[in-house]
């Protein structure tokens, strides 16, 4: 037993990788509330696309020696409001918006890596993610995009909550829909570009769903979903980032399969009835606000 916590202790000794576990405890919480309102939405691809798009400006920065964060940042944001823009096209879906803008942003990224090289940090790391390469300033941003998050999770609860749920009613009850998710893709791409290092971006668009689903197998309350979620991605990120250490296995990919992991474990502790429990959480939510698909404009504020 001593020596198994002896050999659980030594990573702790480095401080590369206890700067690497913060971040990647951050980057779950972080994921995982986020997650909520994606998957709800009927948007889990959004994550994919989105970090997608902002390795074009990983790419972009790394060509023209620019800082990594303020270039891939801008890029990410352009993307995220040109999505919501475009999906907000009768014509044209959300599915087919981020297809098109994200895999474009991706490719550019490719091609601009294989014509000018890599001058910035690692191709393999930003794709996969890596504990090697944590900085005392990715610390620094990931904490400053959570905490972010997290005042804008509960300044704009109920907004968000009316607009994920029923958008078209949330319009005309004063409910700035197109602001809201404009605000929303925002916060969303300065998560997927502070946690790029650390998650990758094969693997991003994982943390953000997985423990999401696995939080709405457990319960039908919207409140009580936002902070399962989010400490099921934090635990993931823990556990992932030292099992990651000790495997010799990528950062993003031990955390996703952590996540992984908890959810076949709570689909065969649930059976059916998780899943089917989940499916009527779009009909009925407790919390802060009780939402029924019959509320009334009276039921929320602007």
């Amino acid at each position: 037993m001593s020596s198994i916590w002896t050999s659980f202790l030594e990573p702790f000794a480095y401080q590369f990788f206890v700067k690497g576990l913060l971040v990647a405890t951050m980057a779950g919480l972080l994921c995982g509330l986020l997650g909520v309102y994606i998957t709800l939405r009927g948007m889990s691809y959004i994550g994919h696309g989105l970090s997608h798009a902002v390795f074009g400006g990983f790419a972009a920065s790394s060509v023209i020696s620019f800082n990594y964060y303020l270039g891939a940042g801008i890029w990410g944001m352009a993307s995220a409001l040109a999505i919501n823009r475009v999906s907000r096209s009768r014509r044209i879906g959300a599915d087919a918006a981020i297809g098109v803008i994200t895999t474009a942003s991706f490719a550019l990224g490719i091609a601009l890596l294989s014509l000018y090289g890599n001058k910035g940090p690692s191709f393999d790391a930003a794709l996969f993610g890596s504990i090697i390469g944590v900085a005392d300033t990715d610390v620094w941003v990931v904490a400053a995009v959570t905490v972010f998050t997290v005042i804008v999770v509960l300044g704009r609860y109920r907004a968000l909550l009316f607009s994920t749920f029923d958008p078209d009613v949330a319009d005309v009850s004063g409910v700035r829909v197109a602001r809201t998710d404009a605000l929303l893709m925002l916060v969303l791409s300065l998560a997927i570009l502070a946690t790029l290092n650390i998650i990758g971006v094969t693997l991003v668009a994982a943390t953000l769903v997985i423990p999401a689903v696995v939080a709405r197998m457990l319960t039908d309350s919207f409140s009580r979903m936002l902070w399962l979620s989010a400490i099921i991605g934090a635990v993931g990120g823990f556990i992932g980032m030292n099992l990651s250490y000790h495997l010799d296995v990528p950062s993003g990919t031990m955390i996703v399969l952590v996540d992984a992991a908890a959810f076949c474990l709570v689909l065969m502790a649930t059976g059916g009835r998780g899943l089917r429990g989940a499916a009527g959480l779009d009909e009925y939510v407790d919390g802060p606000l009780s939402l029924t698909p019959r509320a009334t404009p009276s039921q929320i504020a602007p």
